[in-house]
């Protein structure tokens, strides 16, 4: 484990490996090389960069197993040519961040963070505050049809919205209306969510051309990756008032935040808070351990990302910690 994880998981790899918390060491680096021929699997959070050259020092590496639905931050397909294992946290997160983009989506559009502010600024018995938009309406796009894109679209038809959708193809036996291109999208919708995968494929996929097609009375709502996002473009267009508002739990240098959309009243921000309730953050975990202990026994894993199926064994040799 080169970083630290939620206590609950590094308290549970104790008791079930021999496990190399590598962030105690006096000297990193000098343990990583110390054990690296030793090691077999890897923990990690999204925080840790695990590329080719890295996994590369672990000449007995089989496992990878990542806290988090998102593993850009993961070689994937180097790993998969040479038969290694990545494993993910899909399905136990999926209510929790489609709860938080729906959050935004209110928020955002209803302005119930500047109504506060206003409260406790004393300023409402100068006066009311502004009327504010309305969901009333409107068509909500969905950019990335996947697990947690549905999970968005149940809630959203709950509110009475009529729901679009972007991916690589049409999906069978979804009754939405599908668009061919993030900009069709865009153009088809009044609020776009993004939760589409982070990577080289999907870096600024929301681009200015994007957000113009979004227009004046759109809403931009990111709890995908801050990368998917052109974030000079969109500072430009909330400046510009190209579009309406927008509400982020993402960040392109997080944790760093552009002053200039600290600056925006029109935009609502959260510290990529998704999937962060102790319910969700301890079944992810959980299941980042049971990756390892499924591994541990030479069984499965339970929840292998696409680049690196299951083939009936781990790629490396036995014998590993």
């Amino acid at each position: 484990m080169p970083r630290p994880m939620p206590p609950k998981v590094v308290e549970a790899l104790e008791t079930g490996v021999n496990l190399v918390k590598l962030w105690e060491a006096a000297d990193p680096e000098a343990e990583l090389s110390r054990v690296a021929g030793d090691v077999g699997a890897l923990a990690v959070g999204g925080h840790v960069r695990v590329d080719g050259p890295y996994m590369e020092r672990f000449p007995r590496l089989q496992l990878v197993s990542s806290f988090g639905v998102g593993y850009d931050a993961i070689d994937a397909a180097w790993a998969g040519g040479r038969g290694l294992v990545v494993t993910n946290t899909p399905g136990v997160l999926d209510d929790e961040v489609a709860d938080t983009a729906m959050g935004l989506v209110l928020a955002t559009v209803r302005q119930f963070p500047a109504a506060e502010r206003h409260l406790r600024a004393g300023r409402w018995i100068d006066g009311a505050f502004p009327l504010s938009h309305t969901l009333r309406g409107r068509t909500l796009g969905i950019l990335g049809l996947g697990r947690i894109g549905k999970a968005v679209a149940h809630r959203a038809e709950a509110f009475g919205l009529a729901i679009a959708y972007h991916g690589r193809r049409p999906q069978e036996g979804v009754g939405y209306r599908y668009c061919s291109s993030a900009v069709a999208l865009a153009e088809a919708c009044d609020i776009l969510v993004v939760i589409t995968p982070g990577g080289a494929d999907t870096r600024h996929l929301v681009d200015a051309a994007v957000l113009k097609a979004l227009g004046p009375s759109g809403i931009l709502i990111n709890v995908a990756r801050g990368s998917v996002v052109d974030e000079a473009a969109l500072i430009a267009a909330l400046q510009s008032k190209t579009i309406l508002g927008a509400g982020l739990d993402v960040f392109s240098e997080e944790p760093e935040v552009p002053q200039a959309l600290l600056d925006l009243d029109h935009v609502v921000l959260l510290p990529h808070v998704g999937s962060a309730s102790h319910h969700t953050r301890d079944a992810m975990g959980q299941l980042v351990v049971d990756n390892i202990l499924s591994w541990r026994d030479g069984r499965p894993p339970l929840t292998p990302v696409a680049e690196t199926p299951w083939r009936g064994s781990y790629g490396a040799p036995s014998g590993s910690r």
